[in-house]
């Protein structure tokens, strides 16, 4: 059946939340013709729950985002009312940037920059289908009967995907913060034969700020060092006029009403059918769950200047609305404080991952991405990752270009991705340090180093940004090399300044490099033995030396385990391969290859249940159907 259109685009985006956004600027700048369709223009970039971005893990996501040229690390550097770098007092790996944003504005500056971006159509509009001739995307209909062509389409709905919100007894049909779902496309996507899951988040109520008691809560206020998520953003324009966050706890009162109303909560009653996260649990759950606490850590977050309400972070319930109010009134605090939103869990439909490539196109349907919530994660951070990963893609395939994987071993992006498309997903997924093997390589402090570069090969770096970024690395280079042939000699002035440093004298001359391997050696110390750097430099260069000499023992030894993981993923596995061929493999094994289908022998070797045993055997295979097609030729 061949569609008469009324408009042709390259890309289509469906959804304009934070994956959404992020898809369709990167196709648009890449200089596709790109539409971008959502339900209602007032919620795109919207944050339904949490007014903040980053935090651990997720704090290294928008890192990567900006330094491959997406928009979430610019947009909350414009936007945000307080900065907090978190786990400073542990090592680098695990250090993460998280900010609080402006709601309101932080939405608002995201449509502004959408809205000016030249290749881009953003439209009010419903899709209701996705149009597939042969197994291949051709366009989208609307619930207005409009046809769009397109040579690729990105879904990227979130949980307005046949969403329903459940309060107490009540449930009805609904997207985020009470906004239209999605329902006819969430049935289109099931006739198109892909396999949908079901999964459910929650979100906590609001609560007045004038109305909480804050001289019974703690302070949390932001950093007073300059940090920024973007490479671009400059320190001096760090905001010095934070608004602070607010702790205080749940008590003993807060659990006994929670298990007295239990058979009123959905999750428990029956009425919640969709799996919930694990790192984000509803207060019901973390009651039950770990019942021997006697309190749990709740936030006051403002959710911006120009407003009163106030996110009460740890408090996500589905409870009814009596319950929250008595629940509210219990803890320190808020005895008095008004509740202006109840909190609600929403269920919704995802595609399950392991029906995706790396590059997030669907095996089924050719020209077809999915992303963000839409696959199975959570947070807003994995969502932006993951639409610019599809954006990305999805023009480099209407153009004709080689298609881009980031690998375990490049971005925390691509942890992600690789988690998702070889393990899938049982519950809604979240990134977490602990996730990625490589973490001592995937830091905040290189994510440009890691992947600027790649931004630049795709389009989505411009000259400026690259020239910036290329005297900046030539500075560090340049310091690198001069650290590791200056040397400290084991002459009298130098001793004297060791010794009152509080170390033994030097017997040998040693490298600049090799002193500051001291743990109490920072680079100001050894600076002062072997003069200054040639120019000025920024802090930021500054503590990437630190961590790349401090630590360079590890990461050389992390680097090894890259290069042998890199000769895995060059050793591809053929489309058409019969795995009912391979003799002695493992059953479960054979299973869950025919499921994932793997693409190389390191994607095959990360899939859960299969064991090295199983990968030495379809090593053996692939290499004596390679000997016996060699002498064919």
């Amino acid at each position: 059946m061949s569609y008469e259109f009324d408009e042709n685009f390259d890309v289509i985006v469906v959804g304009a939340g934070h994956a959404g956004v992020e898809a369709s600027l990167a196709a648009a700048r890449m200089g596709c013709k790109v539409l971008l369709a959502t339900i209602n223009l007032e919620m795109l970039a919207f944050m339904p729950c949490n007014p903040s971005i980053g935090g651990s893990a997720k704090g290294i996501v928008v890192r990567e985002i900006d330094a491959l040229g997406g928009e979430m690390g610019k947009n909350i550097d414009k936007t945000y009312i307080q900065m907090k770098m978190l786990n400073t007092g542990k090592g680098p790996a695990v250090r993460a940037l998280r900010a609080q944003a402006d709601k309101a504005l932080y939405a608002m500056t995201m449509k502004h920059t959408v809205e000016r971006q030249e290749n881009l159509t953003l439209r009010q509009s419903m899709v209701d289908e996705i149009l597939v001739e042969d197994g291949k995307v051709v366009g989208v209909r609307t619930a207005t009967n409009q046809k769009y062509g397109a040579k690729a389409v990105i879904v990227t709905t979130g949980t307005a995907l046949r969403g329903e919100i459940i309060l107490g007894e009540l449930k009805y049909s609904s997207g985020p913060n009470n906004s239209l779902a999605s329902v006819t496309l969430a049935d289109n996507l099931r006739d198109l034969g892909l396999e949908i899951g079901r999964f459910k988040t929650g979100t906590p109520p609001r609560v007045k700020a004038s109305s909480i008691n804050y001289e019974e809560t703690e302070i949390q206020p932001g950093d007073e060092k300059p940090n920024h998520f973007s490479f671009l953003s400059k320190d001096e324009d760090y905001l010095q006029d934070q608004i602070p966050c607010w702790l205080t706890y749940t008590n003993q009162e807060s659990h006994d009403i929670i298990n007295n109303n239990l058979h009123r909560a959905p999750m428990f009653s029956g009425i919640v059918k969709g799996v919930g996260p694990r790192y984000c649990p509803s207060i019901e759950d973390k009651i039950v769950r770990f019942a021997d606490k006697n309190r749990h850590q709740l936030f006051l977050e403002p959710e911006g200047r120009e407003t009163e309400e106030v996110y009460v972070q740890g408090l996500s319930t589905s409870l009814p609305e009596d319950v929250q109010k008595e629940l509210i009134h219990s803890i320190k605090g808020l005895e008095k404080a008004e509740m202006m939103r109840t909190g609600y869990a929403i269920e919704y439909d995802i595609v399950l991952p392991h029906q995706l490539r790396a590059t997030l196109e669907t095996k089924l349907i050719s020209g077809l991405f999915t992303a963000g919530q839409t696959n199975g994660t959570s947070g807003y951070e994995e969502a932006a990752g993951q639409g610019l990963v599809a954006g990305i893609n999805a023009a480099l395939k209407v153009q004709g270009k080689p298609e881009l994987i980031l690998k375990r071993s490049d971005a925390y992006i691509g942890v992600m991705i690789d988690d998702l498309v070889t393990k899938g997903t049982l519950e809604p997924y979240r990134l977490l340090t602990s996730r990625a093997e490589y973490r001592l390589i995937l830091r905040h402090d290189n994510a440009d180093m890691r992947l600027t570069p790649i931004g630049r090969e795709v389009g989505l770096v411009d000259d400026e940004r690259w020239n910036i970024f290329e005297i900046k690395k030539n500075q560090f280079d340049s310091e690198l090399t001069r650290l590791s042939k200056e040397k400290l000699k084991p002459i009298k002035e130098t001793n004297e300044k060791i010794q009152a440093l509080g170390f033994k004298p030097l017997t040998d001359a040693m490298t600049a490099k090799e002193f500051m391997r001291r743990p109490e050696i920072d680079y100001a110390t050894a600076t002062q033995f072997v003069g200054p750097a040639a120019e000025n430099l920024d802090a930021k260069i500054i503590e990437l030396l630190e961590t790349e000499i401090k630590y360079e023992g590890y990461i050389n030894k992390a680097l090894d385990q890259v290069a042998k993981m890199r000769r895995m993923e060059e050793k591809r596995i053929p489309k058409n391969i019969d795995w009912d061929a391979i003799d002695s493999i493992a059953t479960e094994a054979r299973q869950k290859f025919k499921k994932i289908n793997p693409e190389t022998i390191g994607q095959a070797s990360r899939i859960s249940g299969v064991n090295p045993a199983d990968i030495s055997i379809l090593m053996v295979y692939l290499e004596g159907n390679n000997k016996a097609r060699r002498k064919v030729d």
